[in-house]
């Protein structure tokens, strides 16, 4: 256990983060699952208003810091060669 109060601030903050940063993880997850649903049922319309929310949620998170930027974009790389290939 923390002895400090900077420690014990820190330990709070940190909590709070993870909550933040699992909900933000999830979120942009689910909006990929969407994408790939799409995809499989042959929907290219579906698919590519999905991928628009989907990379946008991609970037914002690896703004945040949930994610790298670069697989964030390495995944909206891979998931538009699919819209595209439709």
């Amino acid at each position: 256990m923390a002895n400090h109060k900077s420690a014990k601030t820190r330990i709070n903050r940190n909590n709070k983060r993870s909550i933040i940063n699992g909900a933000r993880r999830s979120r942009v997850r689910t909006f990929v699952k969407k994408v790939i649903a799409a995809g499989l049922s042959g929907d290219k319309e579906a698919a590519s208003t999905a991928l628009k929310v989907a990379e946008s949620e991609m970037m914002r998170a690896a703004q945040k810091g949930v994610f790298h930027k670069n697989k964030a974009s390495r995944t909206i790389s891979r998931l538009s060669q699919k819209v595209k290939a439709l």
